[in-house]
This record gives C-alpha cells, sequence and structure tokens, in this order.
C-alpha cells in the first residue's frame, strides 16, 4: 500500500511538473509580438525571448492606384512582419510610414517629409529601440521607393559608433511554383499588390475600380540607359499606377506573401545566429577611431 502511496505521489509530482513547464512554454509563446501591446515587464520578457531582436516594418503612405488603399504598403509589410514573429518570436515595432515618397506628392493623402527628417527621425527610432535593448534591428522595407533610402541608412551606421546592428530585408525573388502573372506591366498597385492586399486587408480592396484610371507607361523619357533622373517615375507612371490590377487574385496574393513571410522568418533566425555583426562593427570604430594606426 505504502509503494503504491509514494508511487501515485511520484506520478503527480511529474504531472504537476510537466504542467508548470507547459504553463512556462504557453506564457512564453502567449508574449504579444506587438511592440505596443506588450506591458513594460513583458517587454523585458519579450526583450529576453527575441535575444534582443526586433522588427521595423517600414511601409508609406501614398497613393496606390483607384482601388487599393493609401497605407498599401504599410498594412502589408506589417501583415507579413506579424506573421513572421508567431513563427520566429521577435518584436514588432509600430506602423511606421516616415520614408521616401516624393514622387507621389501630386496625388492626395500623400504624406512625404523631407530627406532631411526622415534621416533623423529613423536614427533616432532605432537609437530609442537600442536603448530599450534591441541589439539587432531587422527594418522590413514594404515600399520600393525606399530601395535605396534603406540600405545608405544602413551604410550611415558606419558614421558614429552604435550598441546595436541594423539590418535591412529587401524583397527577394519568389520561389518557384509562383501562379503565372496575367499582365504585362506588373510594378506599383498592379496585379501582385493588389492580390497581395486581398490576402492582409481584402475589406480594402476595391477591384471593381481598377479600372477606372490607366496605369499604362507613357515612356514620356528619351534618355539612354543608365542615366537617372527624379522624374522617371511621373514620366512613365502620372496617376501613380503602374499595370492592371483586374487580373489579381487571391491564389497569387496567398503564394506571395507566404513566400515573403518566409524570407523574413529566415532572415529573423539568421540574425539571432548572427554573432559576427556587432562584433566586427565594434572592431571597425576602435580602428576608425585612430586610422594611422591600422596596419596597412
Amino acid at each position: 500500500m505504502m509503494a503504491a502511496h509514494f508511487g501515485k505521489l511520484n506520478s503527480l509530482a511529474i504531472c504537476a511538473g510537466a504542467l508548470v513547464l507547459v504553463s512556462g512554454v504557453l506564457n512564453a509563446q502567449s508574449l504579444p509580438v506587438h511592440w505596443e501591446e506588450l506591458t513594460a515587464a513583458d517587454f523585458v520578457k519579450a526583450i529576453h525571448q527575441s535575444q534582443g531582436t526586433c522588427v521595423l516594418p517600414f511601409g508609406i503612405i501614398e497613393k496606390h492606384g483607384p482601388q487599393l488603399p493609401l497605407g498599401t504598403d504599410l498594412i502589408n509589410v506589417r501583415y507579413v512582419s506579424l506573421h513572421a514573429a508567431e513563427k520566429e518570436y521577435t518584436i514588432v515595432f509600430p506602423e511606421y510610414y516616415f520614408g521616401q515618397i516624393f514622387e507621389a506628392r501630386h496625388e492626395p493623402g500623400t504624406m512625404a517629409y523631407s530627406a532631411e527628417l526622415q534621416m533623423e527621425l529613423l536614427q533616432a527610432t532605432t537609437d530609442e529601440m537600442g536603448r530599450n535593448g534591441c541589439k539587432k534591428i531587422l527594418i522590413v522595407n514594404g515600399h520600393g521607393g525606399n530601395e535605396h533610402f534603406l540600405p545608405y541608412f544602413a551604410q550611415s551606421q558606419l558614421n558614429s559608433p552604435h550598441d546595436y546592428v541594423v539590418y535591412v530585408e529587401m524583397r527577394g525573388q519568389m520561389p518557384p511554383g509562383r501562379p503565372p502573372l496575367k499582365t504585362k506591366t506588373d510594378m506599383h498597385a498592379g496585379e501582385s499588390e493588389t492580390s497581395h492586399t486581398m490576402i492582409s486587408r481584402p475589406d480594402l480592396v476595391h477591384l471593381d475600380r481598377s479600372n477606372q484610371e490607366s496605369g499604362a507607361d507613357l515612356q514620356r523619357l528619351d534618355l539612354p540607359q543608365g542615366l537617372y533622373t527624379g522624374i522617371w517615375w511621373y514620366a512613365r507612371f502620372p496617376n501613380h499606377y503602374a499595370g492592371d490590377a483586374s487580373a489579381s487574385n487571391r491564389a497569387l496574393g496567398e503564394f506571395d506573401m507566404n513566400a515573403w513571410t518566409d524570407q523574413v522568418v529566415n532572415a529573423i533566425r539568421a540574425i539571432k545566429a548572427d554573432q559576427e555583426s556587432l562584433r566586427l562593427q565594434n572592431e571597425f570604430f576602435e580602428k576608425a577611431g585612430h586610422p594611422v594606426d591600422t596596419k596597412q
């Protein structure tokens, strides 16, 4: 009887331990991934759980043809970032849309900040993120107009010492198996982007309006290849619409959004595993302080 009694106690103890372990795992998993939804105490736990890795989804506020909301880039990049964070835990910064969009200043609703403010605000934001324990900051780009700005910002981090590293994720090519496109021109607010928004916020897509304006390339400049001018986009697509969104579909949207999410998940995991970038950054700043001593 005594042996059986102790056996039952041991079983109960094991079960209790297992419940505590499971409870701990569930508690860790239940931490919100949204920065703004964390309490101050939970934020500390989240920093530890994320290994100091935080994501800054970077969108924009601009016209997206006649059928999509102004915040399309912001909505889509945050959708992908949040879904990636659920697969590989990280803290996702609130909506950020203070990027480069001068080419859409002629369209209603566009928010275009000065170049100086863009740099200053993004630097202040990453500095504050770093001060709060985000030692690995991944900026996920959701707007084509930031494709030059964000790498330049990352490069500018070598101007002065930081105790954190900035990484920039630029959307890569889609994997094999992607549904074929039905349109030839598929750029801003076109078949793909509209399909993406049909996944992230289908309630904001007005597909019936997609043919109210032309998204054709007007090709109003005749300049040699390799010669750049800032007016190039307006010269080609003055309606700030490049393509024909009427061909958009959920199958394409699901494929692309899942592929993009996987790319961000892989980026988060690679950043968590990266032990070299900060070490090399510190080494660089040490040498940059007295360059004449750098061995040649």
